[in-house]
């Protein structure tokens, strides 16, 4: 179904809201989007692109909508809302990775969590180091974990000594 924004017929209505979502969630002000109808041309490599809506001096992003398919949308962001996006990526990405190392470290009973958890950081900084800066690194945590509690099993509970031994 098309649908008009701001008066202007562009694009079906779950695009407009999948537009509307996104910007919102990027933090971005509905109020000054950006979006742009794309039209093709004779020659296959030119694309032409019309403003429906919003003023190309924004800092916004720009919503490009497929004059042939509304249900397609291109994003162009400017640099900078592009290093925020990576920023949150970054941060969300970090966040996962200490919650991932926080189980990980809870599964093998620690004595002292902050301990293994420096050791574990060290070791992942090691490995960092280590790496070529610009490949993403991948570290598999529990084998991490595990590696650690057998080079220094005191930073671990022995469960052991907490259960006697079974009868035979």
């Amino acid at each position: 179904m098309v649908r008009s924004y701001k008066g202007v017929v562009v694009a079906d209505d779950k695009t407009l809201q999948k537009i509307n979502r996104l910007s919102s969630a990027m933090g971005f002000s509905q109020d000054n989007q950006i979006l742009l109808e794309m039209k093709d041309t004779k020659d296959d490599n030119i694309k032409e692109i019309h403003l429906k809506s919003g003023k190309f001096d924004s800092e916004e992003p720009w919503f490009v909508v497929d004059e042939k398919d509304d249900k397609k949308a291109y994003a162009v962001l400017p640099l900078d809302a592009f290093n925020k996006v990576i920023d949150i990526l970054r941060d969300v990405q970090q966040e996962n990775f200490n919650l991932k190392l926080e189980k990980s470290i809870w599964k093998e009973v620690p004595a002292d969590f902050e301990d293994v958890w420096m050791v574990a950081m060290d070791q992942v900084k090691q490995l960092v180091d280590k790496q070529n800066p610009d490949k993403p690194i991948s570290v598999d945590i529990d084998r991490l974990v595990r590696d650690i509690k057998k080079e220094h099993p005191n930073l671990f509970v022995n469960m052991k000594n907490f259960f006697p031994p079974l009868l035979g």
